[in-house]
């Protein structure tokens, strides 16, 4: 049979193993980043709400602190008569003094004084500047609506402004509107110095001519680039210097909602945007919100490097741990097939062994049966010369003749006992009362032997049932009946005896059926070969008796002991099993 070689175990495994470890390390490591990433977005997303939320408070309460100085502004006669005579100088002397207040103290930027048809009368933020229809949006519904407006919005100089226009009633009706307004640019500091953010307040180049612009950047001495965008225009900003990198396809990302991360001189930016509304509804411009996340990066950085070197330590030991695991698996499994290739050459020596062992038994048989046949044919042959030579003598002739009888006579039961051995292999169990069968057996040895021995029967009294042949168990109960017979000297008697007993190795329930003798026992030398067919100690025995006992008992699954009895005297034991599993089918 030819032997397969061992399968190699770690070769095998190993491979998908670090392939799903990889797997596992590298989903790992990548959720780890998408969380950080996450937990990075949901941080600048904070910081973009309150940017908004602290805008909008702040917008709030700069409309509320101007229309409280609108109240009290109303409230002073001198400005009350300067306006209502549409007086420019009485105006610029009467109200100049509170407008440079407001502007050094509250950052109010913008007062206008208009007629009831919304013509400039007087801008006292640029006195040389008058006339001309207001349009804007808070001015026309302040005049349609009656009542106080307010708004962001864009000014003609380019100048993103907060504004607050509210009638001024009289007696006679309106006499005019008055409007103030603050620039945006003061909160885009304060929110700086608030949130720790930068800012960058952008303008659609469209809603704004460019001289105008420039008009009004040199006119207002304020800070903006027209150049640097393409669509937009930098109006006001907290950093001074714009990041290199944040160029027009940067801008149209932040404005499809998504944020964008760059590194520049050593500095890590996280950007996202919020949109500028006016007081129309209209999206004027936007406010890109920069958060330094120069240290929170490199925290990130090295809690992600951490991540992966301990998830490669980790994969390195379970997989070391795997490998080693293995590696003894493949050991024990190489020491199984090294085994299991020994058992299977052990196991061919061993069918080989078996097979010289009968032909050795086959030929030691062979050679006992010549040696048996062999000196009664030698006798033959030599009287049948002597009845040759004495033929002349008739007397002498037949005595010669005798013996010739006498020796085919003997050759003649040797063949037959030998044939009687043969029948022994033709085995046909049915259910068998043993009672019956020791009976019988006793039966038969008693009308065969011509002494008389008595025999004494140890039986069970509830009848005994096994699935036996018992043709053959007569056959070898009888043949301890003879051996114990030419054992027993004297009067002593031959003791048969059936008891239960389970196998001794098993367990298994089953009969033992013995025959105990009163002789002398065997000796200890000869004991082991009392099975070895043809051995016999007697001249006239054929040493097949013994060898078709236990022949027997195999047939049924069970097996023959022999003892020397302590008080003197040997015991031969059959041991059968309670259940056999029939008809069983052996060569003949």
């Amino acid at each position: 049979m030819t032997i397969s070689s061992p399968r190699r175990v770690k070769a095998t495994l190993m491979w998908p193993f670090a392939m799903v470890l990889t797997f596992i390390l590298t989903a790992f490591v990548t959720t780890a980043y998408f969380l950080q990433v996450q937990v990075r977005d949901r941080a600048l997303s904070g910081r973009v709400a309150a940017v908004a939320k602290l805008v909008n408070q702040k917008l709030d309460k700069d409309t509320s602190l101007m229309r409280a100085v609108m109240h009290t502004m109303q409230g002073i006669p001198a400005i009350g008569a300067a306006f209502a005579a549409q007086d420019r100088d009485a105006l610029l002397r009467e109200a100049g003094p509170l407008f440079q207040t407001l502007r050094s103290e509250h950052r109010i930027t913008h007062l206008y004084f208009n007629n009831p048809e919304l013509v400039n009368l007087v801008r006292l933020h640029s006195p040389d500047e008058f006339g001309g229809q207001i349009k804007r949006t808070t001015a026309v519904e302040a005049r349609s609506q009656n009542k106080i407006t307010h708004g962001l919005e864009l000014g003609a100089l380019g100048t993103l402004t907060l504004r607050v226009v509210a009638p001024w009633p009289s007696a006679g009706g309106v006499l005019g509107y008055v409007e103030m307004g603050e620039e945006i640019g003061h909160l885009v500091q304060e929110i700086h110095d608030s949130l720790s953010v930068d800012l960058l307040v952008l303008v659609d180049k469209q809603l704004l001519p460019a001289q105008q612009w420039q008009h009004g950047l040199a006119l207002l001495e304020r800070q903006g680039n027209w150049d640097r965008f393409t669509q937009q225009v930098m109006v006001a900003y907290t950093k001074a210097d714009i990041p290199v990198a944040m160029n027009d396809s940067v801008l149209a990302a932040l404005r499809m909602g998504e944020t964008q991360v760059f590194s520049e001189s050593r500095q890590t930016l996280h950007l996202a945007m919020l949109p500028l509304v006016d007081s129309n509804g209209q999206r004027i411009g936007d406010m890109v919100v920069m958060r330094d996340i120069t240290g929170l990066e490199g925290t990130f950085q090295r809690s992600i490097t951490m991540v992966t070197f301990l998830s490669l330590l980790v994969g390195a030991f379970v997989l070391g741990l795997f490998y080693f695991a293995l590696d003894r698996v493949e050991r024990d499994y190489q020491r199984q097939h090294d085994l299991e290739h020994q058992l299977l050459r052990l196991d061919t020596e061993h069918a080989r062994i078996l097979q010289v062992e009968k032909l050795s038994a086959l030929g030691t048989m062979v050679g006992e049966i010549a040696h048996q046949l062999n000196n009664p044919l030698v006798g033959v042959v030599n009287l049948a010369q002597l009845a040759q030579r004495e033929a002349n003598n008739p007397a002498r002739t037949r005595e010669l003749l005798a013996e010739i009888r006498h020796a085919g006579q003997d050759c003649h039961a040797f063949i037959a006992s030998m044939l009687r051995f043969a029948k022994v292999s033709k085995f046909d169990c049915h259910s068998t009362d043993m009672a019956q069968v020791v009976n019988e057996t006793v039966l038969m040895f008693r009308q065969t032997i011509r002494r008389q021995i008595q025999v004494e029967l140890v039986l069970p009294d509830q009848p005994v049932v096994l699935m036996a042949d018992p043709i053959l168990l007569r056959h070898a109960l009888f043949n301890l009946l003879v051996n114990a017979a030419q054992a027993t000297e004297g009067d002593g008697a031959i003791v048969i005896s059936l008891q239960a007993q389970p196998h001794p190795e098993t367990g298994a329930p089953g009969w033992r059926l013995a025959v105990r003798d009163h002789g002398k026992g065997i000796a200890p030398e000869i004991l082991d070969k009392v099975f070895t067919p043809f051995f016999t100690t007697r001249h006239e025995g054929t040493g097949l008796g013994l060898p078709v006992v236990q022949h027997v008992a195999l047939l049924h699954q069970g097996f023959v002991s022999v003892e020397n009895l302590p008080e003197g005297g040997t015991q031969f034991a059959v041991w059968l099993p309670q259940a056999i599993p029939c008809p069983l089918q052996h060569p003949t």
